[in-house]
């Protein structure tokens, strides 16, 4: 919020404005209305950001003067603002913005106590996100440029209803076409004038995308540098680009353009998003990952979260180039899958555990029959004979929900050789496990859990989300049996991904599971660029289906798992 302080006459008024560009003039339609005779209709517009606070004559009669000049300003051009500087406007009028900045504190005398290492910890100054440029508008103008896509939506809805043009059966190009000249002639009658660095290419670029697409997602969307796009609000739009949160130069006009685009997301894939319903899960058209969640449960406004996938889907070499596996790992991985055994993947929210199911689902034979069960469709195989299966939320009566519970048992009378869960949530992890004790080996799933034993429990508890009071013994018995393997990926504190565990699960002694380390990522410190650096490295334990491997006759020297010296 930015204080102000309007003088007029020999009268005062303050006020807070938030972020945003405000017209001041004796005009009607003028955010700041000054009735006064010498104050033009649209006599000057004030600019209010975060980084900047600034002011723009629009041309007046009568001019705008800051501080004590005695030089009008000039006009259409933005000129910045120092904290407590004073803007005069006609004969009688003065408008303070902001507070002076407080003068320097006095310097600490040289016997005073040194501050304690807990004071420099709270003073310690916590690092600013840094900003990627994706949309061309300068920051200090982002303000005004929300102003003008404001006022342009309000035109633009009083003379053409996008939605029900749609709904009629038009072409999307015929669409475009009308929205982009409807948009033309809007932005010509709001007779706005650009300051140096705007061009009214850039803001009709983003009124169209606003119109007819996505909005400023469709900057971010065709990146491939770019792994996630966050939205908090119309005016926040952060992103993961290569392990690093940003924040983009790119925001959306207001609320209602957030919706809007939630609503082009979900729609074609009969998904709803409304008070009633205010969290939805949905996909894009590549199968990126989207989560929607509006007001009244989002208190930032609506919030969109997609987790990209790449043009290209991510190969196992792929994944050795980024330093998150070993070429040692991707081999002993590969005839795991070829022998045929339970794999359950874990690691944390964005750690990689669908790219690494991905990448495991690419080792699957093509002669066999894979059926894919998936909360939102992500997975992307290649082989021939593949059953995607999708679940499906409630409709608007709270009936048809098909849960992946659901989807699970169906997929036992479809004649599957290969069962890949995208994740395991609920109950369905029971029906998972008995597929895979009843013949349906060389399962594929994942989990969210922060270490292979966590994995475990968070297995026995999903079992027991059943519904079934089933003794935690026989739990665990079924999850000794069925699960061969648990791999273990981390998104370290740098944004890499690592796989830091493969371990076998070997037996039940007693009623514990016990489970041997095959691979370990050893971390030995960080580089000059600040860069997580280690080592994977097997452990020398050997895995007990060693022996079925090689009357599989693949090819794995045993000398794979041996520990190297020091």
């Amino acid at each position: 919020m930015t204080e102000i302080t309007i003088r007029q006459n020999g009268k005062s008024m303050r006020a807070s404005l938030p972020n945003g560009a405000y017209l001041i003039g004796a005009g009607r339609n003028c955010h700041i209305r000054l009735d006064a005779p010498d104050i033009s209709g649209r006599h000057a517009q004030l600019v209010v950001s975060d980084a900047a606070i600034n002011i723009m004559d629009l041309g007046s009669s009568n001019g705008t003067f800051v501080n004590d000049s005695g030089e009008p300003l000039f006009a259409n051009q933005l000129t910045p603002l120092a904290p407590g500087s004073v803007l005069r406007l006609g004969k009688n009028v003065e408008i303070t913005v902001g507070t002076a900045a407080p003068a320097p504190a006095p310097e600490a005398k040289k016997d005073a106590p040194a501050p304690s290492n807990l004071d420099d910890m709270l003073k310690a100054d916590k690092g600013e996100i840094p900003v990627l440029n994706v949309s061309g508008v300068p920051q200090r103008l982002r303000p005004l440029v929300q102003e003008i896509k404001r006022q342009a939506h309000r035109e633009l809805l009083v003379r053409m209803n996008l939605k029900k043009m749609a709904l009629s059966g038009i072409s999307e190009d015929e669409l475009a076409e009308q929205a982009k000249r409807m948009i033309r002639e809007i932005l010509s009658m709001l007779n706005i004038k650009l300051p140096e660095g705007l061009t009214t290419e850039v803001i009709e670029k983003e009124l169209i995308q606003e119109a007819i697409g996505l909005g400023p997602l469709e900057y971010l969307i065709d990146r491939d540098d770019i792994s996630e796009i966050m939205v908090n609000g119309p005016n926040q739009v952060f992103v993961e680009h290569k392990g690093v949160l940003y924040r983009t130069d790119a925001a959306f006009a207001d609320d209602n353009q957030v919706l809007a685009s939630i609503e082009r997301i979900v729609a074609p894939l009969g998904r709803r998003i409304d008070e009633s319903s205010p969290m939805v899960d949905a996909r894009l058209a590549d199968g990126s990952r989207v989560n929607a969640i509006i007001p009244p449960l989002s208190l930032v406004g609506p919030t969109i979260t997609i987790r990209k996938f790449t043009k290209k889907p991510l190969e196992a070499r792929d994944l050795v180039n980024f330093g998150s596996i070993s070429p040692e790992m991707v081999k002993f991985l590969a005839v795991c899958v070829a022998v045929r055994k339970n794999i359950l993947i874990s690691g944390g929210t964005g750690s990689g555990k669908t790219t690494l199911l991905n990448v495991l689902s690419g080792f699957l034979p093509n002669r066999e029959r894979i059926v894919t069960i998936e909360d939102a469709a992500e997975l992307q195989l290649h082989q021939e004979h593949i059953v995607r299966l999708e679940a499906r939320p409630p409709n608007i009566e709270g009936r048809g929900e098909v849960t992946i519970r659901d989807l699970v048992r169906n997929s036992l009378r479809m004649r599957p050789d290969r069962i890949v869960v995208g994740e395991c949530r609920g109950g369905e992890a029971l029906d998972m496990l008995q597929a895979m004790n009843t013949g349906h080996d060389g399962s594929l799933t994942t989990i969210h859990a922060n270490s292979p034993r966590d994995a475990l429990a968070r297995l026995e508890t999903l079992v027991l989300m059943a519904g079934f009071d089933l003794p935690l013994r026989a739990i665990r018995e079924q999850v000794a049996s069925a699960i061969n393997l648990v791999v273990q990926i981390t998104r370290e504190r740098d944004g890499s991904r690592k796989v830091v565990n493969i371990s076998e699960i070997v037996k039940m002694e007693g009623d514990i599971i016990t489970m041997q380390d095959i691979f370990v990522f050893r971390h030995t410190g960080w580089d000059k660029n600040n860069r997580i650096t280690g080592v994977f490295e097997p452990t020398g334990s050997i895995p007990s289906f060693m022996e079925e491997i090689q009357r599989a006759k693949l090819d794995l020297d045993i000398s794979l798992f041996s520990r190297k010296k020091d």
